[in-house]
C-alpha cells in the first residue's frame, strides 16, 4: 500500500471508486500495450512518464488509455514541471463515439504552474458549434460568452516557486460534479451537466510543451 493510500484509507468518499481500472508507475523499459499516443515523443526513463511534444502549434502531446465506459472515476498522478518548457499539462475525459463534442471531448482539468482550470468540454467549449464559433473570425457572440462562464472553474494552485518538486494530483468525476485535489487537499471543482456523461472511455495526458513528469498514474471507478 502506498502512501498516497494509506491517506485515503477509511475516507468513504475514495471507497465508492473501488475498482482498480488501470496504473502504471513506470517501472518498465517502455509504454505497455494498453498505452497510445498521438503527436507525442514522450518516453519513459528512470521510472517516470516524461511528456514531450512533437510541434506544439500543431497539437499537445498525448498519451492515453481506453477503458470501458463509465460514468465516475477517479483518477490520481503524481507530477512536476521539470524545465522551462514545461508549461502546462491536461487531464482529458474523453468517449471517441460521441459526435457531439470536437474529438468527444468530455471533461478537462488542466494544470499549469499559476493555476489551473476545470472545464465541462460536452456542453462547453468543446461542444461542435461553440468549437466551430471559437475558429470563426468573428469569435464567440455574447450569449457564449456568459454560457462558458458557466462551463469552467479556476483551480486555486500555485507551483511557479516549486516547479521541480513532485505534487500528486486526484481527479474525481460524480455525476455533473468533477473535484479536483493537490496533495490531498480540495484546490476546486465544477458542476455542470457534461461532466455526467455516462460513458467516459478514455483517460489522457497531453502535454505542453515538454518536460512535465508523470509517474504513478492510476484510474479507479
Amino acid at each position: 500500500m502506498t502512501e498516497w493510500d494509506l491517506k485515503r484509507k477509511g475516507n468513504e468518499e475514495s471507497l465508492y471508486y473501488s475498482e482498480l481500472v488501470f496504473e502504471d508507475d513506470f517501472s518498465a523499459e517502455g509504454f505497455g500495450e494498453r498505452w497510445s499516443h498521438y503527436k507525442s515523443e514522450s518516453e519513459i526513463q528512470d521510472g517516470v512518464l516524461i511528456g514531450k511534444t512533437i510541434d506544439i502549434n500543431d497539437h499537445a502531446g498525448v498519451e492515453a488509455i481506453r477503458c470501458e465506459g463509465r460514468q465516475d472515476m477517479e483518477v490520481s498522478v503524481k507530477f512536476k514541471f521539470a524545465g522551462p518548457e514545461a508549461e502546462r499539462f491536461n487531464v482529458w475525459f474523453d468517449d471517441k463515439d460521441f459526435k457531439g463534442a470536437h474529438a468527444g471531448h468530455v471533461t478537462s482539468i488542466s494544470i499549469w504552474s499559476t493555476g489551473g482550470n476545470i472545464q465541462d468540454a460536452k456542453t462547453g467549449n468543446m461542444e461542435n458549434s461553440i468549437y466551430e464559433m471559437k475558429k470563426s473570425p468573428a469569435g464567440f457572440d455574447e450569449a457564449t460568452k456568459e454560457l462558458l462562464k458557466t462551463k469552467a472553474a479556476n483551480l486555486e494552485v500555485d507551483f511557479e516557486k516549486k516547479k521541480d518538486e513532485w505534487y500528486e494530483l486526484l481527479i474525481r468525476t460524480k455525476g455533473p460534479l468533477v473535484t479536483v485535489f493537490i496533495d490531498g487537499d480540495e484546490v476546486g471543482s465544477l458542476e455542470s451537466e457534461g461532466n455526467a456523461h455516462p460513458t467516459k472511455s478514455q483517460v489522457s495526458l497531453t502535454t505542453n510543451i515538454s518536460n512535465v513528469h508523470y509517474d504513478e498514474d492510476k484510474e479507479t471507478e
